[in-house]
């Protein structure tokens, strides 16, 4: 799956790199993007030609479902849309053949360990240069009448470089295709789906980064950088010694004081 990612690069490089025209929202450093949070997404503009950059919230809903609510059964934002059935499935197939988008990111963040015990990697492409999410939008009306665009970032099997930390990974769309994904006159379904795989094994790195990133509150360039596993075993072995000493000796003196009311009168 892909739920937090990294948009770091400046505005420039990004519209530089993906040829937008258009830029509809500034675009600040951002190291942390969690579900709900409002991204930049790439779209064609049909009415001027060429590319633009407008403000989606991650988190897809169908032009169908009013509310979150629907009748009783609930409605819930999709931050993640499967690639094997997005061209069936009622959730996504009307987005998929019309409004498609690119979610521009420069990194993403997978977890091992369970628990406490989690720890976070951050995966990027070798050369850490930007990188296209295949992605759906849509625009949803709430129950009061506001207009929001949404989306969701497609997903597609892990390769093996992911497939230690999950069994999916973000669709990365290769460069030299971002033009016929973005085209909404291509009707092309099953050229689209094949659009849809796993980026090469030989393109990816991942390393480990501060558990910081384990929670959404900090936002900083100091999430991305490199830790040492072992140093930081270390310094957890460290920590967790320190706190057993002192249990050790609170408890030691609680016994002491304890004993001086359990002695019998002389």
């Amino acid at each position: 799956m892909c739920g937090r990612y990294t948009l770091a690069h400046s505005t420039e490089d990004i519209l530089a790199r993906f040829r937008v025209k258009q830029l509809e929202l500034p675009i600040a450093a951002r190291y942390n993007i969690a579900p709900s949070n409002w991204v930049p997404i790439i779209i064609a503009n049909q009415q001027e030609g060429g590319r633009r950059i407008e403000a989606a919230r991650w988190g897809f809903m169908p032009g169908w479902a009013r509310d979150v609510n629907q009748g009783e059964k609930k409605v819930v934002p999709m931050i993640n849309a499967r690639s094997e059935s997005i061209a069936v499935k009622p959730f996504f197939r009307t987005a998929f053949s019309a409004r498609r988008c690119i979610v521009p990111a420069d990194s993403f963040y997978e977890w091992t360990g369970e628990g406490k015990a989690r720890k976070p990697w951050r995966i990027h492409l070798k050369d850490n240069s930007l990188m296209g999410f295949a992605g759906l939008f849509e625009d949803w009306s709430s129950r009061d009448g506001d207009e929001i665009r949404t989306c969701a970032i497609i997903t597609v099997p892990a390769n093996r470089v992911m497939a230690q930390f999950h069994d999916r990974m973000p669709a990365i769309i290769p460069r030299h295709l971002e033009g016929r994904w973005l085209d909404p006159t291509n009707k092309n379904l099953p050229e689209l789906e094949s659009i849809l795989k796993p980026y090469p094994d030989d393109q990816i790195v991942c390393h480990r980064v501060s558990r910081q990133v384990n929670g959404t509150a900090i936002d900083g360039r100091q999430l991305i950088a490199l830790i040492d596993a072992n140093q930081e075993q270390a310094e957890e072995d460290s920590t967790t010694s320190v706190v057993k000493s002192k249990a050790s000796k609170k408890k030691a003196q609680e016994t002491g004081q304890l004993s001086l009311f359990d002695q019998s009168p002389q």
